[in-house]
């Protein structure tokens, strides 16, 4: 059986030194890519990085043989790494930390997630959290892609614990991590769209304020080409919006008008298979 996880422990001790020097030497390639213009680290992708944190990882989980598989309580073996970097100031705000300590404790959790001690589920639910204020802190610090790797980790121990609203919040800073990383400049703008409509499709209510702005852009746009009074627009487009109206239903409009209609229409049909395709797949989880 494994001792409780502390410092003072010759394990613990003796893997989070292994830990720290190998988050040491790879900070020093770290500094190199962040010292870069803003605009130059635009172009260069952070995936050499991570191959290179990933061959740092496989050297500490190669020599990492606790003395048990299991553990005694529910605490994680390297507690202390993730208190040094994710430390917070009295009025509960993030405070700044070396890059390296979050380096490390990013390691640490990957050694701690890959190697040979099982864990409980609280010590999964602790990892995940670990793994989900990670990720926040890497952003801050201009680390999109290893922010993501953090956030799909905790992505997955939530979904394991079934916390759908933890395992909801971390898809979706996993795919504006993703955006951000992306170094191509139009994919990253365009990227923007989804989640301003609906959040990668984790904030689907959020396409409900996109159709009330389409319905009231097709209330002023089709009231210019009307003589008939403003509730008889408003309501040919409410009820156009779901279910196309007939020639008969708009003989009163100048020349233009029809066609307001019909682009209505079409963008309704997508607007709202859209809408409760997201829906479902929120509800039923699919």
């Amino acid at each position: 059986m494994l001792e409780k996880s502390s410092p003072s422990s010759p394990f613990v001790a003796a893997m989070s030194t292994r830990v720290e020097r190998h988050a040491d030497a790879y900070a020093e390639d770290i500094s190199g890519f962040l010292e870069q213009p803003h605009r130059l680290r635009r172009t260069v992708t952070e995936r050499p990085l991570l191959d290179t944190f990933t061959r740092h990882v496989e050297a500490v989980v190669g020599t990492y043989d606790p003395p048990g598989i299991r553990r005694i309580g529910d605490s994680l073996v390297f507690g202390h790494l993730y208190a040094e970097a994710l430390t917070q100031s009295p009025d509960g705000t993030a405070q700044s930390v070396p890059v390296v300590k979050l380096l490390a404790a990013l390691l640490a959790a990957e050694v701690e997630f890959r190697g040979p001690l099982r864990l409980s589920r609280t010590q999964k639910r602790q990892l995940a959290e670990n793994y989900e204020r990670l990720g926040r802190r890497l952003i801050a610090v201009g680390l999109p892609a290893h922010a993501a790797l953090a956030f799909r980790r905790a992505n997955g121990l939530f979904h394991g614990d079934e916390d759908t609203d933890a395992e909801d919040r971390c898809g979706l800073a996993l795919a504006r991590a993703r955006r951000l990383a992306q170094p191509v400049a139009w994919r990253r703008i365009g990227g923007l769209f989804p989640d301003l409509v609906c959040g990668y499709g984790y904030r689907p209510f959020r396409m409900l304020g996109w159709i009330a702005l389409q319905l009231l852009v097709f209330v002023l746009a089709i009231a210019t080409v009307s003589n008939q009074a403003l509730s008889v627009t408003v309501y040919e487009v409410m009820v156009n919006y779901v279910n196309p109206l007939g020639p008969g239903d708009t003989e009163g409009l100048r020349a233009g008008g029809r066609a307001y209609f019909v682009i209505e229409c079409y963008l309704g049909t997508v607007t709202l298979s859209v809408f409760f395709a997201l829906l479902v797949r929120r509800w039923f989880r699919l």
